[in-house]
């Protein structure tokens, strides 16, 4: 009988029972001098930076300042592009013993009036602008919604959060998740997932000793920090090795690729769509290119010449990752030594005291090496739960304890895994998990749709764009694809936009009637529907 597709815990390293709060205390007290914090504005703005001794105590007089609004054990919230004091304030609540609510800066005033009253956030910091986006104006329009929110502090009030007294103790602290994110399931309503500070402080320590970071590494990042590559891989990560955190307010390539001059030798943590923008102006620019010490990258799917391009033009080693938000980001990873193959085609080996196993869909039996089915994982990285969501918790984790990730794959002997795709219709675009059901939603509320039907297409940059397929209304005109695309930027974030519009009058369905997503998804990949607008797949991907 062939081998089952399973892979025990490695439990030859400890794991460490420690707040993200007392991991920053021990830097300070390790590395007091040293750089520990570099934000990178979005123009031609100041940088701040902090060493570990300032870090500390800025994060513990703000954390005195959020208890003495709010009680240990409450969430907080932060509503901001990727700012300087972003990992400050993170840092503030893990010394608090508050949990960090991550808001995606792109929200709307339906997403974000959704987000803070389903994590039951009592305090919201918020930035004034993104970019165009006037937060300031969205915030103003929800407060009144959500009697919850007992505070709001915008981040130009900053000062008004330093105080000074007594923060509890670690064990206390432990005690509270240290993070809420919210992630997009089948159903398309967004789930908060709850993490423990034992979880993201070990996965960021077993990530970079798995990667055989150097110490006093500096990490570069221009990932968003609500996602948890941002906020636990790329913050948490320096902390371990006495390194520098650098943050990128906002991803521009030539912004990136002048930042990693600055910083030889240092790691990049990215998404392929950010390494892909990055080898494009790399590859045009003048002079030599800066020596990367290592490259992580994941979230979807790499390409092998995106990987090897990367390599030769920074004479670096890339690695891949993959894990989801319910695993604090980081499963399984390729590591030092492995073959150029195993780098470009796999996504490597579980983390220690992670277990790993291949079922089929249905059943959950365990299936043979090889053989194609759901990855599940089991341990300590793995979410506390979808808060305010038991039904949702206990349709993602078994009875025996698995999280069941939604992802079909493959294992081999040596416990490599290969992702093959997705159960469920998510799209992920740049990194970004997209439900079709939330965008079919707004699409049927325009007026000449009568039904819509969102899919995920291929693109070189993004790996997959939203595609909407329109069905119009009996009588009346046909829908107006301005007006669809004017509705959807009004109410979506940016990423959710359809990238292309089509209109069919009827779609390919099953027996019971219900749409098959992936016939529909051929038939605009092989150009068998009329385009609505002037940019169809086809110029998409080119």
């Amino acid at each position: 009988m062939p081998a089952e597709s399973f892979w025990p815990a490695d439990r030859s390293v400890p794991l460490f029972d420690r707040s993200v709060g007392a991991l920053l205390r021990e830097a300070a007290a390790a590395h007091g001098d040293t750089v520990a914090l570099v934000g990178v504005p979005d123009g031609d703005g100041p940088r701040q930076q902090w060493t570990y001794r300032e870090l500390l105590a800025e994060a513990e007089s703000v954390a005195a300042g959020l208890l003495r609004r709010v009680e240990v054990g409450a969430k907080v919230a932060v509503w901001a592009p990727n700012v300087a004091r972003w990992p400050v304030f993170a840092y503030a609540a893990a010394l608090a013993g508050v949990t960090l609510v991550t808001l995606n800066p792109a929200l709307r005033a339906e997403g974000l009036e959704h987000a803070l009253r389903a994590s039951g956030a009592e305090l919201l910091l918020h930035a004034e602008r993104s970019r165009d986006h006037d937060m300031a104006a969205i915030v103003h329009e929800v407060e009144p919604r959500l009697p919850g929110l007992r505070h709001i502090v915008p981040l130009g009030a900053w000062d008004t959060l330093r105080a000074s007294g007594p923060l509890p103790s670690d064990e206390e602290v432990r005690a509270v998740p240290a993070q809420l994110q919210f992630t997009s399931g089948t159903t398309g309503t967004p789930k908060a997932v709850l993490l423990s500070h034992r979880a993201v402080v070990n996965v960021a320590r077993l990530t970079f000793e798995g990667l055989g970071v150097p110490r006093g590494v500096t990490v570069v990042s221009p990932l968003p920090m609500f996602h948890t590559a941002g906020c636990v891989i790329s913050t948490l990560g320096p902390l371990w090795s006495g390194g520098t955190f650098v943050l990128l307010e906002r991803f521009h390539p030539l912004a990136l690729l002048e930042t990693l001059r600055e910083h030889p030798g240092a790691l990049l943590t990215s998404v392929p769509t950010v390494l892909t923008s990055l080898c494009e102006v790399a590859a045009a620019a003048r002079g030599p290119l800066p020596v990367l010490s290592a490259v992580l990258t994941g979230a979807a799917p790499v390409r092998a010449q995106l990987i090897r391009d990367t390599e030769e033009l920074f004479s670096t080693t890339v690695f891949n990752l993959y894990g989801q938000t319910e695993t604090a980001s980081v499963l399984t990873l390729t590591r030092p030594g492995d073959s150029a193959e195993l780098k470009t085609t796999t996504v490597g080996r579980p983390l220690p005291h992670a277990e790993v196993r291949i079922v089929e869909p249905g059943t959950g039996a365990v299936r043979p090496l090889g053989v194609q089915g759901e990855i599940c994982a089991r341990g300590y990285q793995q979410m506390l739960g979808y808060h305010g969501d038991e039904e949702a918790t206990a349709r993602k984790v078994d009875a025996d304890g698995w999280l069941h990730t939604g992802d079909l794959g493959s294992m081999a002997a040596d416990g490599t895994l290969r992702v093959a795709g997705r159960l469920d219709d998510l799209i992920i675009r740049g990194g970004e998990n997209i439900s079709p059901a939330a965008i079919e939603e707004l699409l049927c509320t325009v007026p000449g749709v009568r039904d819509a039907v969102v899919v995920g297409v291929p693109d070189d940059k993004y790996g997959e764009v939203v595609a909407a397929v329109l069905q119009p209304a009996a009588d009346g005109p046909e829908p107006d694809a301005g007006q669809v695309l004017a509705e959807c930027a009004r109410r979506l974030p940016p990423h959710m936009v359809p990238a292309a519009l089509y209109l069919a009058t009827d779609l390919p369905l099953t027996s019971s009637g219900k749409v098959q997503r992936f016939r529909v998804r051929e038939l605009v990949l092989a150009g068998l529907i009329r385009p609505l607008t002037a940019r169809p797949v086809a110029a998409v991907r080119g």
